[in-house]
């Protein structure tokens, strides 16, 4: 391994160079630079001269001032506030029980951690249910129709007939290609 000329690498030389041009002549700079005029200031705008005492500004008058006729109401002023009546709650949980349904098919999700459902409001669908009633209407539209879904699961018919029109998950659409010399992945 070669030295370099003061004994270290070639980036503490690089270093060392670098520190010697920015430290050459160092003083001389710092005193030409003290001895310099310094820029002036610019001048202040003149102070108005200072009148007789003007008094507190327009609205001020009286806010620091008691009223005492205001002090008077203010004491006889007397307010009472109360809770608004809360409703039964067993009227709101029988109704809530009302319009709920059971689950008619779910995904054990205890395995995974997360509570398992035993029942959904009336007029909605798990997540499991939407697909496998979109999944048995697209297999066989004749014995699953809207009307049927939509009474089973306790939906209303038009929010069935766009669940069973607009979603389509399981459609897939295979391009055959243009010519017949692209290559092909292999079967594996």
């Amino acid at each position: 391994m070669r030295a370099s000329l003061f004994g270290c690498g070639k980036s503490m030389m690089g270093a060392r160079v670098a520190r010697m041009f920015r430290n050459f002549n160092l003083e001389n700079r710092v005193h030409r630079e003290i001895s310099r005029d310094k820029p002036r200031t610019a001048p202040r705008y003149p102070e108005p001269p200072a009148a007789a005492d003007p008094g507190p500004p327009e609205g001020e008058v009286g806010i620091n001032e008691k009223n005492a006729p205001l002090l008077d109401h203010l004491r006889a002023l007397y307010v009472e506030s109360t809770d608004p009546a809360e409703p039964p709650q067993s009227s709101s949980q029988e109704a809530a029980e009302a319009e709920r349904r059971p689950l008619q098919y779910s995904i054990p999700l205890h395995q995974l951690g997360m509570m398992e459902l035993t029942d959904v409001p009336k007029g909605k669908l798990t997540l499991a249910e939407a697909l496998k009633v979109l999944g048995s209407h697209q297999q066989q539209p004749h014995t699953w129709p809207a009307e049927k879904i939509a009474q089973q699961y306790s939906l209303e018919l038009r929010d069935c007939k766009a669940l069973l029109h607009f979603f389509c998950p399981f459609n897939v659409h295979i391009i055959p290609p243009a010519k017949a010399q692209t290559k092909h992945i292999p079967d594996s």
